[in-house]
């Protein structure tokens, strides 16, 4: 009499499976799998995260060195669980990664930033948001209403993410914080550019409002740097909205 064969659990050797190909140094490759075919799965798998990875944050890649950025890599693979299906949306799983289960003391105090602003360059290249290219009359932006462009992000950073590279590495952020603008031009460029407080904050209460009256933006604004001149701010912020509105960042 033949005896019944046991039924497989496909969680537990889906587990199991998992767990193997995510940090083969800490885990045994399935007993019935051959030792050939569970190196191939486990190279295709990482090999596809290595090249995302890579190609999304080259800076970063560039500072750490090869051995460094594989041991990374290698870390973020055996630790973080990504929740999404997606290749494109890695570089954010990655972020994550970093801000949440990343424990190095050798880490670079900038590297959470660097990656963040390296991440935005890609998130903004291949956005589906859209908006209309046609420029306004700006003579009469004062009192008109305004609205961010969904394609230009305004930043703030500890530190200076966009001059970082091999020969600056800065170990202590510098007294000032940094601004940034990074958007996509109509051309589908993304380009970056950096920005006063003042000019950051501006953007700010205008992302936080639909439509924000630019008038009021100004004042708004003059006011919280209580400054004695307040036509002063506003007349210099107004020709700070009228460049930005040029380059379709702020829409009238």
């Amino acid at each position: 009499m033949h005896k019944t064969p046991k039924p497989i659990d496909f969680k537990a050797k889906q587990t199991e499976f998992a767990a193997y190909i995510r940090d083969p140094d800490n885990n045994p490759p399935p007993a019935d799998v051959k030792e050939q075919r569970i190196k191939m799965y486990r190279e295709l798998f990482f090999n596809n995260i290595e090249s995302f990875l890579s190609g999304n944050f080259p800076v970063l890649k560039k500072i750490l060195g090869d051995s460094e950025w594989l041991v990374l890599e290698k870390d973020f693979f055996a630790k973080h669980a990504c929740q999404t299906p997606h290749f494109s949306e890695i570089p954010e799983e990655f972020l994550d990664y970093l801000q949440n289960e990343r424990d190095s003391s050798t880490d670079y105090p900038f590297m959470l930033e660097l990656a963040h602003y390296e991440w935005v360059e890609m998130a903004l290249s291949i956005s589906r948001n859209e908006v209309n290219t046609q420029i306004s009359e700006f003579d009469n932006l004062l009192s008109q209403t305004l609205t961010l462009s969904p394609l230009a992000w305004p930043l703030a950073y500890q530190y200076p993410v966009h001059k970082i590279a091999p020969e600056f590495l800065p170990v202590e952020a510098p007294a000032q914080p940094t601004f940034l603008i990074v958007y996509r031009n109509p051309e589908d460029e993304v380009n970056f550019i950096e920005i006063t407080a003042m000019t950051y904050r501006l953007l700010e209460i205008i992302q936080e409002q639909a439509y924000a009256d630019t008038e009021a933006c100004l004042k708004q604004v003059a006011k919280e740097m209580n400054h004695p001149n307040p036509e002063v701010v506003i007349k210099g912020g107004l020709q700070i909205l009228k460049d930005l509105a040029e380059k379709i960042i702020v829409l009238a």
